[in-house]
């Protein structure tokens, strides 16, 4: 796993720990669509122009 990975699933699982500690439903739910977004864009970013379906 690239380092840039690991630092991005470090930091969210930080911030999801504190919030759950807090209780705070809203800014978890934030957190992880966040989370889903920048790894949808690595991954368009790792994918091949072309793509056979």
């Amino acid at each position: 796993m690239s380092n840039e990975i690991e630092r991005f699933l470090e930091r969210h699982d930080e911030a999801v720990a504190a919030l759950f500690l807090e209780n705070k439903g809203d800014e978890l739910t934030d957190i992880l669509v966040a989370a889903l977004e920048e790894a949808l864009e690595i991954l368009v970013e790792a994918a091949p122009a072309e793509t056979l379906h």
